[in-house]
């Protein structure tokens, strides 16, 4: 792949003033931030969102898919693109007729405009040749996030050993919004949408053309289907498998997440030389075992991209 240019889309939601609010993930932001700029990316190249007190630019669904939209539309062959998240994430229901229920995953905006395993497939399709898409998701139920994307790292190479047995943080905090809570409130928010049937047509009258394409009509009535192109360049690193939780803590007053912390420290531990997708997850994954978390970070991405320098490499 040829050398081309480093963008990325920062987000962290700590849903302040709320009954599920977070403490660490602002900080993690920053965490992450300070790595890529080390790495390779230019600051020009990392756009920002965050919850925090007095952000010009809030992290609601709208703004998080158009910053992911407009980075995919500028990319050309070699440029590696990166999202990362941390903040609640969600399982959503599915019905269908004649289909067995599932669960579809999603992160929560700070509005909870979810941002679904579907809309990252869409962004992974419209990449053009030679550019890469890596997603690093610090959030409850992030393994699945792009729907249909290949499991490297999951569920069949879980650990058994017996996780040791240590002493919590102070704090500890599931990342995970249950989608009654956001059901509960899409229904008090559409209390005048009488004609809405269901909560895809409830949150489609809310948030109109911002809303997740799961819920729009012409994905819902299979108008539109999406499949995984032929030469997928789409990256996942999770903090959990699809039914886990990852963990916000507190210790020694410092909030954070637990799989941003580890990848944090793995990635200063191999500056100068790079590690691969597959050898960043597993290291994670080591660290959380190792301090009893009970959580399996997950790689979803190619064989090739499982072997690929995380980001391109730390040069």
């Amino acid at each position: 792949m040829s050398k081309g240019t480093k963008r990325a889309v920062l987000v962290g939601c700590n849903y302040p003033k709320t009954q599920f609010s977070l403490h660490g993930c602002i900080n993690d932001v920053e965490a992450i931030r300070g790595v890529i700029l080390n790495i390779g990316f230019k600051e020009s190249d990392v756009n920002v969102f965050t919850d925090a007190p007095g952000s010009q630019v809030l992290p609601t669904g709208a703004n998080i898919k158009d910053a992911l939209n407009r980075m995919v539309n500028k990319a050309k062959a070699g440029d590696i693109l990166f999202f990362y998240f941390s903040g609640h994430g969600t399982r959503i229901p599915i019905f269908q007729p004649g289909q067995p229920f599932k669960q579809d995953e999603a992160i929560v905006a700070c509005d909870l405009n979810l941002v679904t395993d579907v809309d990252f497939r869409r962004l992974v399709n419209r990449l053009p040749e030679g550019a890469s898409f890596t997603i690093l998701s610090d959030s409850c139920h992030s393994g699945g996030l792009i729907e249909k994307e290949k499991e490297q790292i999951g569920a069949e190479h879980k650990m058994t050993e017996k996780r040791p047995h240590m002493p919590k943080p102070s704090k500890t905090k599931a990342k995970s919004l249950t989608f009654d809570i956001i059901h509960s409130a899409i229904n008090t928010a559409a209390g005048i949408l009488n004609d809405a049937t269901n909560i895809g047509q409830k949150i489609f009258g809310i948030f109109g053309k911002d809303v997740s394409l799961k819920f729009h009509p012409h994905y819902v009535d299979g108008v539109m289907v999406l499949d995984p192109v032929e030469e997928d360049e789409g990256i996942l690193l999770s903090g959990c498998e699809a039914n886990e939780t990852s963990y916000d803590l507190v210790l020694q007053n410092k909030a954070f997440g637990a799989f941003t912390d580890a990848v944090v420290n793995v990635i200063n531990q191999n500056l100068g030389v790079g590690i691969s997708n597959r050898d960043l997850v597993a290291k994670a994954a080591n660290i959380l075992k190792n301090k009893g978390f009970e959580q399996d970070p997950c790689l979803y991405c190619s064989d090739e991209n499982a072997k690929t320098l995380f980001l391109g490499g730390f040069a």
